[in-house]
């Protein structure tokens, strides 16, 4: 359990860093008249390291990272991962501050069904499931759905990079941080174990290439919709994905009963409904 309060604080750094670098994409992208929703380029990209409030912000995402990989050398993923949940709280509250711009009540049910259901979904994995180690072949697995998904998805952006909205941003880059949550915590149960190999050093290749990707998805959803919502979709996305990864790939769910197939669905369900829900009724996305 000590990993829990470490993952605590990490969410909250990740609520404050997630505000900071809203705000100085928000400045890029007023100053270069708003095409950064049409997709970040290389230009407005040097513009955010020039912005104090943008690299302030990346500082405390890069804290937040620290304080999620040190939770998960003392905890199962399956454990602290859910735990991002809290920094869309935050968000909600710090963004609601910031901006003047009150929460509606269908914002309100929208972020306490993400929420909610991610904090069933992982809790039914909990209850099933087991940590196991992860041989080299569920590894090269992983990687090659990894590999796979990047090209889908990196294919996606550059055929529909000037009509994506932020959603499409947002379950991207859930998508692949889900893949390098998981990562992380084979990389660093193998380091503990002294098992390090070829394969982990590629294991390490593709996190490097996954964070990178996310990270500019994660831009772009900045540019097109509110911090809250971003968050809303990591903090659901990223987990079931993870989760997805251990009970398919790593078989940590095998044998699991009727009910919690079930639970899986139902759980999922509401908090993907919460984040669109979210994205279709908050007072700042951007039509």
């Amino acid at each position: 359990m000590i990993g829990v309060p470490i993952a605590i604080v990490g969410a909250v750094f990740l609520s404050l860093g997630a505000q900071f670098q809203h705000r100085g994409v928000n400045k890029v992208d007023n100053a270069t008249e708003g095409t950064g929703k049409n997709g970040l380029n290389f230009g407005q990209l040097t513009l955010l390291l020039k912005r104090p409030s943008w690299v302030i912000g990346t500082l405390m995402l890069g804290l937040a990272i620290v304080f999620q990989l040190v939770s998960l050398a003392f905890s199962p993923l399956i454990l602290v991962q859910p735990l991002g949940a809290i920094a869309l709280v935050v968000t909600a509250i710090v963004n609601s501050r910031v901006s003047k711009v009150k929460m509606t009540r269908a914002g309100i049910i929208s972020i306490a069904a993400c929420v909610l259901g991610i904090g069933l979904f992982v809790g039914i994995a909990a209850t099933v499931s087991g940590e196991k180690p992860v041989t080299d072949e569920k590894l090269i697995t992983i990687l090659i759905i990894l590999g796979v998904v990047l090209l889908i998805l990196g294919t996606m952006f550059a055929i529909f990079r000037t009509r994506a909205r932020a959603l499409f941003y947002i379950i991207s880059a859930g998508m692949v941080y889900g893949f390098v949550a998981t990562l992380a915590k084979v990389v660093i149960s193998r380091v503990q174990a002294s098992d390090f190999n070829w394969l982990t050093l590629i294991c390490i290749v593709g996190l490097l290439a996954g964070t990178g990707l996310g990270a500019y998805f994660v831009q772009n959803a900045y540019a097109s919709g509110p911090p809250d919502l971003v968050i809303a979709g990591l903090t659901v996305v990223d987990p079931m994905v993870a989760v997805a990864i251990a009970v398919i790939v790593l078989g940590e769910a095998d044998g699991a009963p009727l009910w919690a197939i079930i639970g899986f669905v139902v759980a999922g369900a509401i908090a993907v409904w919460g984040v669109f829900q979210l994205a279709r009724h908050h007072p700042q996305v951007a039509n």
